[in-house]
């Protein structure tokens, strides 16, 4: 039997885009899943536009739209979410839908540089707690001046064409592996939808413990 301290990290690939409030209410439980179980997120930024285009997927406001009491009842769902783990900060953004390509440009450049968690952090607090214009080029780079980044820096490398195939490329690679929608979750080549999954997720976990001996698994 693995004791707790000796179970190896799992990588969990959370596949991400700013535009989704659910992904947002992800990213904010993840601190506490990773210090309270041997699961490391390795955030996969992919454009969610291209997703849906991809697999003829839609936003539930408009999937849901001519249900009558689906909507009522998915942001019900969302307010019970927030209240179980703690979320006070999420603010709808008034500007939804964004078209979130610089956002997810920018993550990839993050990555490059080694500053993907603050990126991250920050972008989700412009989107969805201090909610703002985040498509546009001018807001996005004050954002991400206020947040402590160069903007300018970040809006000028977003053009690079090694940043656009990245992102294009993490893209199509997630839409091949099932990927309809986010937040996606990947334990090894088990694939999860939405943060409601993540209890299943944490089980897969668990279960894929015990055969990995002392190594942990996915790519750093």
């Amino acid at each position: 039997m693995v004791s707790e301290m000796s179970k190896p990290r799992v990588i969990v690939e959370f596949v991400f885009d700013f535009g989704s409030p659910n992904a947002y209410y992800v990213h904010k439980v993840v601190p506490d899943l990773e210090a309270t179980s041997n699961i490391q997120f390795q955030y996969v930024p992919c454009l969610l536009g291209g997703i849906f285009k991809a697999t003829g997927n839609q936003s539930p406001v408009d999937a849901y739209a001519h249900i009558k009491n689906k909507l009522a009842y998915e942001h019900l769902e969302s307010a019970r979410f927030c209240r179980r783990h703690g979320i006070l900060d999420f603010q709808q953004n008034p500007h939804f839908p964004v078209n979130t390509l610089l956002l997810m440009r920018g993550a990839i450049v993050a990555q490059q540089e080694g500053r993907e968690a603050s990126y991250i952090d920050a972008c989700f607090h412009h989107m969805w707690e201090a909610p703002k214009k985040m498509d546009d080029p001018k807001t996005f780079v004050e954002a991400l001046d206020a947040s402590g980044f160069d903007g300018g820096h970040f809006l000028s490398a977003t053009n690079e064409d090694r940043v656009k195939t990245l992102l294009i490329e993490n893209t199509q690679a997630a839409i091949a592996r099932g990927v309809f929608g986010v937040p996606t979750f990947f334990v090894g080549s088990e694939m999860f939808f939405g943060k409601d999954r993540l209890a299943a997720v944490c089980r897969e976990v668990d279960q894929q413990i015990p055969s990995l001996g002392n190594a942990s698994t996915g790519k750093k």
